[in-house]
């Protein structure tokens, strides 16, 4: 293995530092939850700190599939060191050297360059924003080889906020059968789509792995827990093998408050849910206002993937040192997910009302503070 520090991560927010943002639009979750919010220190006190199940504290790992009428039981769930472990765990288990994996581009970072440290090769799929960023199933089959292991795709799509239509699910896990191959479909936002959520992805075929957190939608990134859904009982023996040899099992704590949490889904969902879909229509009403950007509006998730119209027309270096020394505002340059500057993923779900307004209007001047 080959590690490679992700741009994404060294030029974080946390590793710059959270007071030096006034106005945080880098974040791809929703704001941040306290402890407090969660349970009492007295409710804690009594939790014994051993080893814990290697698959996963199991009153979770039920309800995590608790609405899939049976289709998906905790047996098929295997929790993990958040989504991100997630990836680690089925890119080193399905991927040998010089083996292939075909990657939906732009993506998260942890999707290509651990499939790179393996010594993968990689077929990328790009998504067009010309093409409302809407996945190409033809690109798909005609990109599927002899050497191919496995398909990533995300649904709804981070940055851009795009979802795939059931039909493509459904298509996408017959090719699986058809060649022999698995499709990772990373759901993390999958809870937070703007209409009806689609299905897991794992119920449709034993060759369709889904993966997703607590993190994006919930709020709750320290908390470190993610999951693999597979049906596959061989391959679930490999993740859980891997799993093993990483870590043995997941923080007990860290899983009991995920537990606790997921027991009150309902009342918390309806207070996030209520709250994107808010702020995402105050960055709907700045977009139409704008003549400098433009984007693909989102169909779920927190965060979207707007461009500048004209960016020979901008100094790109400048402007991004403006929004931040000036207007104290961040935002994910386009280089994070392999992508030209000129793109930006702006994130609505993290930060405030007020911040978003403050955000969003220090976008405008730092466009006009760093015209050519």
């Amino acid at each position: 293995m080959r590690y490679k520090r992700m741009p994404i991560e060294v030029e974080s927010p946390e590793q710059l530092g959270y007071e030096k943002i006034r106005n945080n639009l880098s974040e791809s979750s929703y704001t941040d939850s306290f402890l407090q919010d969660l349970v009492s220190g007295e409710e804690l006190g009594k939790l014994l700190l051993c080893y814990g199940s290697h698959e996963g504290h199991e009153g979770l790992r039920e309800l995590i599939v608790r609405d899939t009428g049976g289709a998906l039981t905790r047996d098929h769930v295997l929790l993990t060191i958040g989504a991100a472990g997630a990836l680690f765990i089925i890119a080193t288990s399905l991927l040998e050297q010089g083996e292939e994996i075909i990657v939906v581009r732009p993506n998260y970072a942890t999707n290509i360059e651990t499939p790179r440290a393996a010594g993968a090769k990689i077929k990328y799929i790009d998504l067009r924003f010309e093409n409302d960023w809407a996945l190409d199933m033809g690109e798909i089959r005609r990109a599927i080889g002899p050497s191919t292991r496995y398909i990533s795709v995300t649904h709804p799509h981070n940055p851009t906020g795009a979802c795939l239509e059931e039909a493509q699910l459904i298509e996408l896990a017959v090719l699986a059968d058809m060649n022999g191959i698995y499709i990772l479909v990373d759901e993390t936002y999958r809870d937070m789509v703007f209409g009806r959520p689609l299905p897991l992805a794992a119920t449709y075929s034993k060759r369709m792995i889904s993966i997703s957190s607590l993190s994006k939608t919930y709020g709750l990134p320290g908390l470190r827990t993610g999951w693999i859904i597979c049906r596959d009982e061989g391959l679930y023996e490999t993740f859980l093998a891997a799993k093993e040899q990483m870590h043995i099992c997941g923080p007990v704590i860290d899983e009991e408050l995920a537990y606790r949490f997921l027991l009150r889904r309902a009342d918390h969902f309806h207070r996030i849910s209520m709250d994107i879909r808010a702020k995402f229509e105050m960055v709907k009403s700045w977009m139409e206002q704008q003549n400098d950007w433009e984007w693909v509006e989102p169909r779920g998730g927190c965060v979207c993937f707007p461009r500048l119209k004209d960016p020979a027309a901008v100094h790109l270096p400048r402007f991004y040192e403006r929004l931040l020394a000036d207007f104290g505002t961040y935002v994910g340059p386009g280089h994070w997910f392999e992508m030209p500057d000129q793109y930006i993923r702006l994130g609505f779900g993290w930060p405030s009302m007020d911040q978003l307004s403050a955000g969003l209007s220090a976008l405008s001047m730092a466009v006009d503070a760093s015209r050519r």
